[in-house]
């Protein structure tokens, strides 16, 4: 990060960010110091960006402020500032990616930014990947990549170098990524997101000189950093974990916005263990809250509840019931399953009543109905979208995931594995026409690049 003080050099960000300084550098929101630039938004201030896409503001984290893209379905979410004829120089940001509509989204920062179309950028994507990137009129070069673990909800620090025709980028101080490109000898500097939301803070720019030509630029660098707040470990496919304890559970439990770590154990005693639905949830999570290590046995009702945005990590069942979890947020929420698995699910393992986009990953299932169901006859209806990446399920099981085209629903999948269904049996996307009475019409199955967004690289049978 840039240290902050009042001795003042030439301005690295021109006379563009001059002006912010007159306008807010009595708040403290940016301070130059040894020609450099650093801003935590503490004033409450984003003046001095200019924005493209997406919807951008200054947001409190934990009591911080941040700068804050809030939507999650915008193709391109792009701020800049400074001056277009920058160009040997350093950017660095704390970065907090908080959602992924699709695997291929992004978020990360930028140098040498001529245009909205046009920069540079290190990028962190819903695959598991940090990018380092061209940008040059839309058209994208990936220069270098590597493969990292993209937690939703941890801070990374990143930083771009651009001096001469040499970019590298790093996260966290680690996997260092170097490519060479002419294509932009100067611009501004960037945030920017795509299909994901993310909250930016501690922008920090700096001169630099000269930077060695880098000996690969088109190669992978094959280290993995690993995030600020690291997700649990999970077990190998199809080894499941053992419990640390037993908590008999007569009541709904509810899951307030802090959270509730289970310590890895196993939660039993609601419900009858049949399919009835009118069952009462083990849990109840209220918006924005975190379920972690937990292992539900059986019986266990209707699983889990989440009433708004919500975080399902590490998450175990071993006998569903009716559902394993059922999201009933709104139009916005933001729901994530990360790692975990469900066993013995005759109906559907994920129910989604409300709206929002649910992502599941690093997740296994077997013996299963549906993996997820958006809700074909709920009485309010409303756009849903599911994100499946790095599921691993064993047959039988009917399908991945069944979804409603006629309200827009869409479902995107990649590094699927299905083991032991070699009659390919297993539906990788049903769509229907729901209703809000009566019973949905299946209308169909398969990739369209519409509703059902997937290849045939994304499936792998064994």
């Amino acid at each position: 990060m840039g240290e902050k003080g009042t001795r003042r050099r030439r301005v690295l960000l021109g006379a563009a960010v001059a002006g912010v300084v007159a306008a807010v550098g009595a708040a403290g929101t940016i301070a130059f110091a040894e020609a450099s630039f650093s801003t935590d938004f503490a004033g409450g201030s984003a003046s001095g960006w200019s924005k493209s896409g997406g919807s951008w503001a200054v947001a409190s984290d934990s009591g911080n402020n941040v700068y804050r893209q809030s939507k999650v379905d915008s193709e391109a979410a792009r701020v800049f500032a400074g001056d277009k004829d920058l160009t040997a120089y350093a950017v660095q940001a704390r970065v907090k990616p908080t959602n992924f509509s699709r695997p291929e989204g992004f978020v990360g920062i930028g140098a040498r930014a001529q245009s909205a179309t046009s920069l540079y950028r290190l990028v962190l994507t819903g695959a598991g990947k940090v990018e380092l990137q061209t940008l040059k009129s839309g058209a994208l070069q990936v220069l270098s990549s590597a493969t990292v673990p993209v937690t939703p909800g941890a801070w990374y620090t990143l930083k771009i170098e651009v001096s001469g025709a040499t970019v590298r980028g790093s996260v966290d101080g680690k996997a260092l990524l170097s490519g060479s490109s002419t294509l932009l000898p100067s611009g501004q500097i960037g945030l920017t997101t795509g299909h994901a939301t993310a909250d930016f803070d501690d922008i920090a720019v700096s001169e630099i000189g000269a930077l060695p030509a880098p000996s690969a630029p088109s190669s992978p660098v094959p280290t993995t950093p690993a995030p600020t707040s690291a997700a649990p470990a999970k077990p190998a496919t199809g080894a499941w974990p053992k419990s640390k304890g037993e908590k008999k559970v007569s009541a709904t439990i509810d899951v307030p916005a802090s959270g509730l770590d289970g310590g890895m154990k196993r939660y039993y005693g609601i419900g009858d263990g049949g399919q009835g639905e009118s069952q009462d949830p083990m849990f109840k999570l209220a918006d924005g809250a975190v379920l972690e290590n937990v292992i539900i046995g059986a019986p266990a009702g209707d699983g889990v509840h989440c009433s708004g945005s919500c975080t399902l990590k590490n998450v175990w069942w071993e006998d569903v019931g009716e559902d394993a979890a059922t999201f009933k947020g709104g139009s916005s929420a933001e729901y994530l399953v990360d790692g975990g698995g469900a066993r013995s699910a005759s109906d559907k393992v994920f129910q989604h009543n409300g709206g929002g986009t649910l992502t599941v990953r690093n997740f296994q299932a077997e013996d299963f109905g549906k993996l997820y169901r958006s809700c074909g006859n709920c009485d309010t209806q409303q756009k849903r979208a599911v994100v499946l990446q790095d599921i691993t399920v064993t047959a039988p099981g009917k399908a991945l995931a069944g979804i409603n085209t006629n309200f827009g629903d869409t479902a995107r999948f990649s590094g699927i594995t299905i083991v032991g269904d070699s009659a390919n049996k297993v539906v990788i996307c049903e769509k229907y026409q729901g209703v809000t009475s009566g019973e949905p019409t299946k209308i169909g199955s398969g990739a369209d690049d519409t509703h059902c967004v997937y290849s045939t690289a994304d499936i792998t049978y064994r």
